[in-house]
């Protein structure tokens, strides 16, 4: 693959600005999410949509990382904690969702039909793919592995979404409360070992190279918008 060619100060400001959006985007619409999904859950004992919510609050957190991050004046500066933040934020979710899945296996409360439950579903598997899309073409162009790493989070609640609706559905209908908590727990597998490559800084293999900072200064808050 034929290496990126590096940024000018100006592409890089806007790309800057547009993962702090991309981020208060996600952050708005998962805490949203998170609040039905609670509700909903507490409303029909599902186990599954309240985890739901609770990895929407996840996905908050991490996307309050990229806008901490991208509020600095040399966001660069602070990849390294911001990847490490993200990691926690994937063994918190992997940790939920393991545990959820292994109490759904044994049994442990009978979820009722919850349609509210399935449109939320049904929703996040629509918007979710088009914030992992704008993100991680955001983030490699930028060179910043905690925006790639971001959307790998924001993925990863995409796959849920799907095997909730999946869940959901076939518990409404069939009755079928075994395949949920299976595909959750091949989701927490992936969710560990996003962890272990957002701790290692591995998230971003093919991204542009990062130019310089101190040339970048003055043009990355020309705006106001970044903090020291």
């Amino acid at each position: 693959m034929t290496a990126p060619a590096a940024l000018t100060a100006e592409r890089r400001v806007l790309l800057n600005a547009r993962s702090r959006h991309l981020a208060y985007a996600t952050a708005g619409y998962n805490a949203a999410e998170g609040v039905i999904a609670l509700a909903a859950g507490a409303a029909a004992s599902s186990t599954a949509l309240i985890g739901f919510g609770l990895d929407s609050f996840i996905e908050v957190s991490s996307a309050l990382i990229v806008i901490w991050q991208f509020r600095s004046r040399i966001p660069e500066e602070r990849e390294r904690t911001a990847l490490k933040l993200i990691a926690v934020s994937f063994f918190a979710l992997a940790a939920w969702v393991g545990f959820d899945a292994v109490r759904s296996l044994l049994g442990q409360g009978e979820a009722e039909p919850s349609p509210v439950g399935i449109g939320i579903a049904a929703v996040s598997v629509v918007v979710m793919p088009l914030l992992v899309w704008a993100k991680r073409r955001t983030g490699r162009e930028l060179g910043s592995a905690t925006v790639v790493a971001d959307s790998m989070q924001t993925l990863l609640c995409t796959y849920l979404s799907a095997i909730l609706l999946v869940g959901l559905v076939l518990n409404a209908t069939l009755g079928w409360s075994w395949a949920d908590p299976i595909a959750a727990l091949i989701i927490a597998a992936v969710a560990v070992r996003e962890g272990v490559e957002a701790w290692k800084g591995e998230h971003c293999d093919d991204c542009a190279p990062v130019a310089d900072a101190p040339a970048e200064v003055d043009a990355c808050c020309a705006d106001d918008t970044c903090k020291d």
